[in-house]
């Protein structure tokens, strides 16, 4: 039976290594694709975007253009319009031509003879037969079609010199990396790729847990003193679900306005997932984040974090193996003795895993109360707001190396009573 226990107990540690491996490869590369999906989903390049209005306006201004006709009833406004125009055009010719004779004394003696010759109020009597013949002309096919390229050229210069100057760095990287520089491909590729990539997370993450439970249950609810090989099988199975869990994502914090639409000259204007906020941090990523703050405090909270997350638990478990193993009679060594039987209440392990929770409480209804407040502010338009916070498997592989961590404790204290209840002379 030992025999079998043993080839167990390596299978699954093995499985263990393999697993851990992967969860990290798999998580880094997840993580990636999260900031890169947020680079391209983000509002500043579409809701806060010059570029993506001028496209959509540039289609609704087209198709407009490209649907009008004269009709009985615009003709008339049309030409309404056209005979004001034509007055102000021939005031502005009479004017101009008055202006340029002023200057001489052949200027003024030309200006003499137009005035006694040209009468402006017989022209400007004939306004509405030249307005006709314009209209005539415009209504001619040919002309209309001139006119609506003419008009769709001067619309597209002025979208051309309206442009707002924006560092595209980062989305350019990101595009780089999804392998096409297509924004809706790019959103496309990188959404799928990140659905495939958690699912694989979450499996391998409970497959790791299940795997140190399966050892813990093998080896520690079998009756006796724990063995040597068992304590370090158990001790290695615990070190895994340590690296991983403070390596890997905790929580992803998401705040995004998933579709937001309203109606212009019968024409839909729509933007969908505009990520306004994304962060998905691990426990290491927000050491070094407030290491390289500037700010004193900022240092101080995260040598604090990775002290009571990683270097007390690594000290604690090396303690529990000298313990374990009296290594040069360090089961008299009070700092040893400290830091296996009694730093479990000061190891704030539990407590980082409840302020987790707390922080998933509280962030979860904060962005939520935000988003449903700008859903109330959005009036006529059609606002779907989505708080995408979640749990990531770190914080559960955390989870797991705390409690078993508890429980390896147990096993070790079993370990010193049966040892004690050998060496006592009956």
């Amino acid at each position: 039976m030992t025999n079998f226990t043993k080839v167990i107990s390596v299978v699954f540690l093995l499985a263990l290594v393999v697993l851990c491996q992967q969860v990290l490869s798999h998580s880094r590369d997840n993580q990636a694709l999260k900031e890169d999906y947020s680079e391209i989903n983000h509002i500043k390049w579409g809701l806060f975007s010059v570029d993506e209005w001028k496209r959509q306006l540039e289609v609704i201004v087209s198709d407009e253009i490209g649907s009008f006709d004269l009709t009985p009833s615009n003709e008339k406004k049309l030409k309404v319009q056209v005979e004001a125009q034509l007055g102000v055009l021939i005031d502005k010719v009479v004017t101009r031509i008055r202006e340029s004779n002023e200057g001489s004394m052949k200027g003024r003696l030309k200006q003499a003879f137009i005035n006694a010759v040209v009468d402006v109020n017989e022209i400007k009597a004939g306004i509405p037969q030249y307005a006709d013949a314009i209209m005539n002309e415009l209504g001619k096919s040919k002309n209309e079609r001139t006119l609506k390229s003419a008009v769709k050229k001067q619309v597209a210069t002025y979208f051309d010199k309206t442009f707002k100057v924006q560092n595209t760095s980062d989305l350019d990287r990101a595009l780089e990396r999804a392998g096409t520089p297509d924004m809706q491909q790019a959103k496309i590729r990188v959404a799928s790729a990140i659905f495939e990539k958690q699912e694989l997370i979450t499996q391998q993450s409970w497959l790791m847990i299940g795997s140190a439970l399966v050892l813990f249950l093998l080896i520690g609810m079998k009756k006796g003193r724990v063995l040597p090989w068992e304590y370090l099988t158990l001790l290695a199975a615990l070190i895994l679900l340590l690296v991983v869990g403070v390596a890997t994502p905790m929580i992803d914090m998401e705040a995004k306005i998933s579709h937001m639409s309203f109606i212009l000259l019968d024409h839909e204007i729509a933007f969908a997932n505009q990520i306004l906020y994304f962060q998905s941090k691990s426990i290491m990523d927000v050491f070094w984040v407030m290491v390289e703050h500037p700010d004193l405090p900022m240092k101080l909270v995260g040598i604090l974090v990775v002290t009571f997350s990683v270097i007390l638990p690594i000290t604690k478990m090396i303690s529990a193996c000298l313990y374990y193993f009296d290594f040069r009679g360090a089961r008299g060594n009070r700092v040893v003795e400290f830091f296996t039987m009694k730093v479990g209440k000061w190891s704030m392990s539990d407590v980082l895993v409840v302020a987790i929770f707390m922080a998933y409480i509280g962030f979860n209804g904060v962005i939520g109360s935000q988003l449903s407040r700008l859903q109330l502010l959005a009036g006529d338009a059609d606002l779907l707001t989505t708080n995408g916070t979640s749990l990531q498997p770190g914080l559960y592989l955390f989870l797991a190396y705390v409690l078993m961590g508890l429980f390896l404790a147990v096993l070790v204290g079993r370990r010193d009573k049966v040892r004690d209840k050998v060496q006592t002379p009956t």
